[in-house]
């Protein structure tokens, strides 16, 4: 009997902590951009859109909607990622698909719901 009630104790404990993990964890989306299909744009063009890019960046960050962006350092296909702090796949689709790379076709992306436990590395 004193078993059954141990055990019985230890899978409500167990089942409690782990709610409250759960209760903890925060949702992102993860963006993986990758090389596009329109990368031969002349190098002035380029500079321009690339710009357009970083002014897009600057203008997510400061609105609290991305959380991370980068360029990944090996010039291999997979060319950067965003972090965006955001309620809906589909905001964070409107939002990447208004940034100049990827309406020039330089970037393409993926976009992968992600969660992490609250404070253990975003806001």
């Amino acid at each position: 009997m004193k078993t059954l009630l141990l055990f019985t104790f230890l899978v409500f404990a167990l089942q409690a902590t782990a709610q409250k993990k759960e209760d903890n964890l925060k949702p992102y989306f993860f963006v993986l951009l990758k090389k596009g299909p329109t990368r031969d744009q002349d190098s002035v063009t380029a500079a321009k859109i690339q710009i357009g890019h970083m002014e897009n960046i600057n203008a997510l960050a400061a609105a609290g909607k991305l959380n991370v962006a980068g360029p990944f350092l090996d010039d291999g296909d997979m060319r950067g990622i965003f972090m965006f702090d955001c309620t809906s796949e589909d905001s964070v689709k409107a939002m990447v698909d208004a940034d100049p790379a990827i309406k020039a076709g330089r970037l393409i992306y993926e976009i992968h719901p992600w969660m992490t436990q609250r404070g253990t590395c975003f806001k």
